[in-house]
């Protein structure tokens, strides 16, 4: 007998990174089609125990990246890639950031590119709630980001600026999940951070909420006076104490 598949296809850019391996567990649990992509063999493994549907693809290889969601065809693509050192070392940041903003352009290019051949419908982002411009707190998602900056931060900026214009230009529906810094299981930081900050399990909680809901730009950070989140709590639902029950 044929097997009838239910559930919405999704595709999960960056599934075995510190949000892709808490969320994809969380979409399959949800009766979801996960396919997970990861450049490292050892990791398919790990996203096929959770439930997902491996794929070995590099976002920089267009043609192969294309020729990969044609034949999964999903229905939502998530980006949740990024090119950052483990527990953000200090030491080699320097060059990370600016892999992590190629990532974010031509990485995204590439990625809505693909979605656009494989008639997506939604698209949902990672980005970043500490790219705002200097002004009054807590700041709202109307608020400019920070074009003046210089150094590394306007390498970071700059490439947040891209990444959100292209999401919210593609022909589809999009999200972008402004997160604070990561703290929690697989980011190397077991507390918050100063400034805005999310545990991983909200943060993966945010976009799973966003498969079903939402348009735009949330800040997806805890309560700490430094960005607004009331937007995510009244179009998500989305809660900052959020914690997923197993490891």
């Amino acid at each position: 007998m044929e097997t009838i598949e239910t559930g919405t296809r999704i595709f999960l850019a960056g599934a075995s990174g510190a949000v892709g391996r808490r969320l994809t567990p969380m979409l399959v649990e949800k009766g979801h089609l996960v396919w997970g992509t990861t450049r490292s063999a050892s990791k398919a493994e790990d996203l096929k125990a959770a439930g997902a549907t491996a794929v070995l693809v590099d976002v920089f290889d267009a043609d192969a990246l294309s020729a990969t969601m044609l034949q999964t065809r999903p229905e939502i693509v998530i980006h949740q890639l990024t090119d950052l050192p483990r527990d953000l070392d200090p030491a080699l940041m320097s060059e990370a950031i600016v892999r992590n903003a190629r990532i974010r352009d031509e990485g995204t290019r590439n990625l809505v590119e693909a979605a656009k051949r494989a008639g997506a419908r939604r698209l949902i982002v990672q980005s970043i709630a500490w790219a705002y411009a200097p002004g009054s707190l807590p700041h709202d998602e109307k608020d400019p980001l920070d074009t003046g900056a210089e150094g590394p931060r306007a390498i970071s900026v700059n490439g947040v600026i891209v990444l959100e214009r292209q999401a919210l230009e593609a022909p589809m529906d999009g999200v972008i999940l402004r997160y604070g810094q990561f703290y929690g299981p697989g980011t190397g930081f077991d507390t918050p951070k100063s400034g805005a900050s999310v545990h991983i399990d909200a943060a993966a909680c945010a976009a799973l909420l966003a498969v079903d809901r939402g348009a735009g730009i949330y800040n997806i950070a805890e309560p700490n006076g430094q960005v607004s989140i009331e937007r995510a709590i009244a179009d998500l639902g989305w809660h900052a104490d959020f914690r997923r029950t197993t490891p």
